[in-house]
């Protein structure tokens, strides 16, 4: 998101500047100066200073600011290493929100407003409302953006004594949670607008089932709370373009589509068939994105029906060993690759028929808009983003871009696989018309960043009381 919509904000004539820390794994693609002058961050009992590097996103003149703090960001590992999460992610991320202030007022710019994501910036607009709330800097509006919000940021109270902020405000109605300093929370309260990446996610974190704990803040907040669903890169996301696929195709040419199975039935060892109807999917593998569901219902899957299965993810050691396994017992019909890799991600998307999300969660999502736009019809649960970009098929008509179901259950998925299979065997044009009505769906930023600049301008209106032109 923040590599897409600033490009969009930019294109409409904002100044968008973004600042991330030097992270020991950022790969920076073309040059970068360092500005002559360190950065001091007034957190801990003596300030700590940052070097920062300066960029621009690729295919733009967006700024980007790196800060570098070899103590915080240096490791290569951004949240958890092999030992679990990051003892310091407290400290690391309180520095990021005063360091994002900061070089803010070495830069001598003092933006309308200041976006940040998730709870590794909650404490930033904490910062806006206390401790710098009669700087120039307390003239800045906030707007937060919940991506997942399961993951919260619970910290030690340190947190505040490091951050200097007051501790007035570790109570229940500010930033404290069962205890502890919650920095999601803070965000959530002391944004000036908040926003969720889909309209339907917006809904479900209002409610006890969504909400992880904090559907009391959201329903307090409501008034402030807008979901704006996501777009996706088209520039990287197009398969006429696309340089990882053995073969480009448009909507009204799919001959290179058959080109990418047959690519992607060779690098998995897939069994060589033109015809038999392949079911790819890319994901973290975990509970909350359904792999449990997938690892369960496979086996009856391919046990039954004419498919083959393209798998490429990491995360769970129990749910890769279990597709490892699934592999094992179905050659040439199951294909799995257990980590990351781009080049396959791309091929999976162009060389599939199908894309399968049996998410139990999915604030947004953006596999699903992939997959639209390189003519793979998606199998999905009906949760949070995907039941705003994916329209169900009606049998029989032309209408629908994929196939849903509710049940977050091993047979649901199974059931729905074999509607998927049915249509593609039995329903060839109707297939083929869920693929063009896929590929005719406009997931770019251009209307989302519209829609942000509204809200931007809302929030420094509430913020300032004057008006925006």
């Amino acid at each position: 998101m923040t590599g897409a919509l600033p490009k969009e904000l930019a294109a409409l004539g904002h100044d968008v500047r973004i600042v991330c820390p030097a992270y020991g794994s950022v790969k920076v693609h073309g040059p970068r100066t360092a500005r002559p002058e360190p950065l001091g961050v007034d957190v801990g009992h003596e300030a700590h200073w940052a070097r920062t590097w300066e960029t621009t996103l690729p295919g733009s003149q967006v700024p980007v600011y790196l800060l570098e703090h070899d103590g915080f960001f240096a490791r290569p590992d951004v949240y958890s290493g092999p030992w679990g999460s990051h003892g310091d992610n407290d400290l690391r991320f309180a520095f990021l929100s005063r360091g994002a202030l900061a070089l803010c007022q070495q830069l001598d710019w003092i933006p309308d407003v200041v976006h940040g994501h998730d709870w590794t910036t909650g404490l930033l607009p904490v910062y806006l409302n206390t401790t710098l709330k009669d700087t120039p800097l307390g003239r800045i509006a906030s707007v937060f953006t919940i991506h997942n919000l399961e993951h919260q940021g619970y910290a030690d109270r340190r947190v505040l004594d490091f951050a200097r902020l007051p501790f007035s405000e570790f109570r229940a109605d500010s930033i404290e949670s069962t205890g502890a300093v919650n920095m999601m929370k803070a965000g959530l309260y002391h944004s000036t607008k908040l926003t969720t990446v889909s309209p339907t996610y917006a809904e479900e974190v209002k409610t006890a089932a969504g909400g992880w704990g904090l559907d009391h803040v959201l329903r307090f907040r409501a008034g402030d709370l807008v979901g704006i669903l996501n777009g996706i890169d088209t520039a990287v996301w197009n398969p006429a373009t696309d340089k990882y696929l053995p073969a480009n195709y448009t909507s009204a040419n799919l001959a290179g589509k058959a080109a990418c199975k047959a690519a992607l039935q060779k690098r998995l060892g897939l069994a060589p068939d033109p015809h038999i109807a392949v079911f790819g999917a890319v994901a973290r593998m975990a509970s909350q994105k359904g792999l449990d569901l997938l690892a369960e219902a496979l086996p009856h899957i391919v046990g039954r029906m004419h498919v083959q299965f393209a798998i490429l993810g990491s995360g769970d050691p129990g749910l890769e060993h279990a597709f490892r396994w699934i592999a094992a017992q179905y050659p040439g019909k199951v294909g799995v690759y257990i980590g990351y890799d781009n080049e396959l991600s791309h091929l999976i998307q162009g060389g599939s028929d199908c894309f399968v999300m049996p998410s139990r969660s999915e604030p947004c999502g953006l596999t699903q808009m992939y997959a639209m736009r390189y003519g793979t019809v998606p199998l999905v649960r009906a949760t949070g983003g995907l039941i705003d970009t994916v329209e169900q098929y009606v049998e029989g008509t032309v209408k629908g871009t994929g196939f849903l179901f509710a049940d977050a259950t091993a047979p649901a998925l199974y059931n729905t696989v074999g509607w998927a299979c049915a249509t593609y065997y039995d329903r060839a044009l109707e297939f083929a018309r869920l693929r063009a009505n896929g590929m005719a769906k406009d997931f770019s930023w251009k209307a989302s960043a519209e829609r942000y600049v509204e809200l931007y301008r809302w929030a420094a209106e509430q913020r300032t009381g004057e008006k925006i032109s």
